[in-house]
């Protein structure tokens, strides 16, 4: 019955992320659709050597793992920190209703979180009106590149804080009471108790989440950057995903946005198999 339930999900990668991997070879193509993939003259690694000396490479590579290497710094220890946090409070009604209030911005659709955004941060919204109101010119946030990455980061705390914290209040819940008990004994205050019990405790479960973040580090939002982006901050918001939409949906050049695809994807398979190396030469808990 086990397997049974397991079939679904089978199914489901094997049709729609297994099954289109057969499309890959029009990286290496120069892919005309009334020949199909098939009929298509080979060309090599030509879409590669143009991706790599193209004007875009440096930006978008550079926005990329910038947006990435923030998400890793801000956003991953985030829920661990709200789990620690709520795991803190002793009063049971408080610590269930923070907890939903946090959970709520994760089931709110991307594209009503970017609208709230352009409301607030509009010439004439919230954020510019309290500015105003101190003496301070309105900004262009949603216009202007040097705020993008702090708008995206920060939105994106707000919005999945919450939700990240479950599994970590699950394996906080898994930690031996009588380690408290004995840390307790010995004279541990409450920090000390945190430091020294309940985050070794969850180590192995933050260990597994920060392989499967860096397996997906270049993988960021799409669409959530699409419904912030204008062509005024491509200079920041510009990453390999949305050039490939770009290139591929908009330009309709197939092959060079397959080959953009693919060099990241193998990017994201290499970080996420030396993460895993990492951690299983440095302790006991890895992927596989």
């Amino acid at each position: 019955m086990i397997y049974l339930m397991l079939l679904p999900i089978v199914v489901y990668y094997a049709i729609f992320h297994y099954g289109p991997m057969y499309g890959i070879q029009i990286a290496f193509k120069d892919f005309m659709p009334n020949r199909g993939m098939t009929g298509s003259p080979w060309v090599g690694f030509k879409h590669f050597e143009d991706f790599f000396g193209s004007f875009f490479f440096w930006r978008i590579l550079g926005n990329t793992l910038l947006l990435s290497l923030y998400s890793l710094i801000f956003c991953f220890p985030a829920g661990i920190v709200l789990a620690l946090l709520l795991n803190e409070l002793r009063s049971g009604k408080l610590r269930k209703t923070v907890q939903t209030i946090s959970y709520m911005p994760h089931f709110i659709s991307l594209v009503v979180i970017v609208g709230i955004l352009f409301d607030f941060l509009a010439r004439d919204g919230l954020i510019n009106s309290l500015l105003a109101f101190v003496g301070i010119e309105p900004i262009s946030f949603m216009r202007s590149p040097a705020w993008f990455r702090t708008l995206y980061i920060s939105s994106d705390i707000w919005q999945n804080i919450g939700w990240g914290s479950i599994v970590y209040l699950a394996a906080i819940s898994n930690v031996n009471p009588t380690l408290y008990e004995a840390a307790r004994m010995d004279g541990a205050n409450r920090w000390k108790q945190m430091r020294h019990v309940t985050l070794p405790g969850i180590m192995p479960t933050v260990t597994i989440m920060l392989i499967l973040f860096i397996g997906k580090f270049m993988t960021v939002s799409f669409e959530k950057i699409v419904l912030m982006y204008n062509p005024v901050i491509y200079e920041t918001a510009d990453v390999i995903q949305t050039y490939v939409y770009r290139k591929g949906i908009i330009e309709s050049n197939f092959s060079y946005s397959a080959a953009v695809g693919l060099f990241n994807a193998v990017i994201s398979f290499a970080l996420l198999i030396t993460a895993n190396a990492v951690a299983k030469k440095l302790g006991e808990t890895k992927l596989w």
